[in-house]
């Protein structure tokens, strides 16, 4: 009887165990594959925030522009 349960054993850590580990990680990972709710709001705060930079950098480059002369013209 008791060579029936380390058999039993045995197969189950071999074939069962391993299976079941396996099938258990790839849910986890399909589940976690695509981004969570807050990654979305971060990434949609940062692509406003860089928005808003290139905005201000035209801005600064227009007033620099009106500021001062064209470099490489002599008066």
């Amino acid at each position: 009887m008791s060579e029936h349960i380390v058999a039993l054993l045995i197969i189950f850590m071999v074939i069962v165990l391993p299976l079941w580990l396996l099938l258990h990680y790839i849910t986890r990972w399909k589940q976690t594959r695509g981004l969570s709710g807050e990654d979305e709001r971060s990434l949609v705060e940062l692509w406003e925030l860089a928005d808003r930079m290139e905005e201000r950098l035209h801005t600064l480059e227009e007033i620099i522009d009106d500021r001062e002369p064209p470099r490489g013209r002599r008066s």
